[in-house]
C-alpha cells in the first residue's frame, strides 16, 4: 500500500475510512469477447465448480444393488475370499504401472535426441536438409499442377514481402494458443513471453528413485525474467491404499512443486496494482490506495497450492491440483511427444476422434493423507 500523499490523509484512521467507488486497474480496452472467455477461465478455475464437477462424476459410477446383504453366510465368506483376490490383484497392477514407469524413463532417452533437432530447428540452431523437408502429402491434401504452381508463387510473394524468418517463430505459443486446455490459461499479457519459449522437456526420476517426472520450460534471454528455465515437478505414488486398496486405479498424483520466477523489475505479470479511493466518515476527504494483488496469468501454473505439514487436503485444494495434475500430464504425454502436430493443428482432430484414450495418473478426490 503506498503512503498518503498529505499529512491529513496519514492520519486518517483506516476505520474512519469507507470506499466511494470500485476498483480502478491499470489494464482497460478489454473487448466483450476478451471479457467473456476471461469469465470462464475464471468458473473452471473455480475449485467449487471443480469440485462440484467431480461429484457429479463419482456418481455416475452406480449404487450397491443391496443383493450382498441378502445372501447366506457361507456365500458372503466366499465372496470375501474373492475380494482378498482382488486385493492382490491389485498389488500387481501396483508394479505393472512402475515397470511402464521404468519403460517410459528408458524410451524417452531415445526419443530425447529427436526432440534436441526439432527445438535446433524451432530456434534456428540447425537448418534442415532439403531432403529432411521433403514431405508427401496425403492423398486427400495433394494439389492440382496449377494449385501448386498458384501456391508457390504466393509463398514466393509473401517471402519477398518478408524478412527471412529465423527458425519457426512463436512455435510453442501457437502450440498452447491451438489446444483449449492450454490456451484457457493464456492471458494477453503471458503472450509476448511464451514468444521466448524455446522448448519443453520431460525429466522423468532416475532409476530405484521414487516415481516422478519434472517439465522443463527452456527460454532464450529477455526482459521479463532472468530464469533461463522455469521447472515443475510432479511426485506420484503407484501402491494401494491399505485402508482402501480397492480405490486404486493407477498411479496417483501426491503433490507438485514449482520454481521460483526472477522477474525484472515491474514485468511480473503474475501481479497487478489496483488504485481505490477511500473517504473518511467524518472528515469527507478522499485518499486514493494503491495496492498489489495477484493477476491471472499462465505462469501462476509455477506456483502450485502448498501441502500442508500434516498432508491432509480440503475440497478446494484437492479439485485445484487435480486440475493442475491434469494440465502437467497432459503436457507431458501429448504435448511434448506431438508438439509439431499441436502446432499445425492436426493433433486437435485426433485428440477429438480418440476414444482409446491412454490411462493417466490420477489424483485423489477426496482429503488423503500424504507420506512424507
Amino acid at each position: 500500500m503506498c503512503p498518503p500523499s498529505s499529512k491529513d490523509q496519514a492520519e486518517m484512521d483506516p476505520a474512519d475510512m469507507e470506499d466511494v467507488e470500485e476498483v480502478e486497474e491499470d489494464e482497460t480496452g478489454e473487448d466483450e469477447n476478451s471479457k467473456a472467455r476471461q469469465l470462464t477461465v475464471q468458473m473452471m478455475q473455480n475449485p467449487q465448480i471443480l469440485a462440484a464437477l467431480q461429484e457429479r462424476l463419482d456418481g455416475l459410477n452406480g449404487s450397491p444393488s443391496g443383493y450382498m446383504e441378502s445372501l447366506p453366510k457361507v456365500v458372503k465368506r466366499r465372496v470375501n475370499a474373492l475380494k482378498n483376490l482382488q486385493v492382490k490383484c491389485t498389488h500387481i497392477e501396483a508394479k505393472f504401472y512402475e515397470e511402464v514407469h521404468e519403460l517410459e524413463r528408458k524410451y524417452a532417452a531415445l526419443y530425447q535426441p529427436l526432440f534436441d533437432k526439432r527445438s535446433d530447428i524451432v530456434k534456428a540452431a540447425y537448418e534442415p536438409t532439403d531432403e529432411e523437408c521433403e514431405w508427401k502429402a496425403d492423398e486427400e491434401e495433394e494439389l492440382t499442377d496449377e494449385m501448386k504452381e498458384k501456391a508457390k508463387l504466393e509463398e514466393e510473394k509473401k517471402d519477398e514481402e518478408k524478412e527471412d524468418p529465423k527458425g519457426i517463430p512463436e512455435f510453442w505459443l501457437t502450440v498452447f494458443k491451438n489446444v483449449d486446455l492450454l490456451s484457457d490459461m493464456l492471458q494477453e499479457h503471458d503472450e509476448p513471453i511464451l514468444k521466448h519459449l524455446q522448448d519443453i522437456k520431460v525429466k522423468f526420476s532416475d532409476p530405484g528413485q521414487p516415481m516422478s517426472f519434472t517439465l522443463e520450460f527452456h527460454f532464450e534471454p529477455n526482459d521479463f525474467f532472468t530464469n533461463t528455465v522455469l521447472t515443475k515437478t510432479y511426485k506420484m505414488r503407484s501402491e494401494p491404499d491399505e485402508s482402501d486398496p480397492f480405490s486404486f486405479d493407477g498411479p496417483e498424483i501426491m503433490c507438485c512443486t514449482g520454481c521460483t520466477i526472477d522477474w525484472t523489475k515491474g514485468k511480473n505479470v503474475t501481479l497487478k496494482t489496483i488504485k481505490k479511493k477511500q473517504k473518511h466518515k467524518g472528515r469527507g476527504t478522499v485518499r486514493t490506495v494503491t495496492k498489489t494483488v495477484p493477476n491471472d496469468s499462465f505462469f501462476n501454473f509455477f506456483t502450485p497450492p502448498e501441502v500442508p505439514e500434516n498432508g491432509e487436503l480440503d475440497e478446494d485444494s484437492e479439485a485445484v491440483l487435480a486440475a493442475d495434475f491434469e494440465i502437467g500430464h497432459f503436457i507431458r504425454e501429448r504435448i511434448v511427444p506431438r508438439a509439431v502436430l499441436y502446432f499445425t493443428g492436426e493433433a486437435i482432430e485426433d485428440d477429438d476422434d480418440d476414444v482409446s484414450e491412454r490411462r493417466r495418473p490420477t489424483r485423489r478426490t477426496t482429503p488423503t493423507t500424504i507420506p512424507r
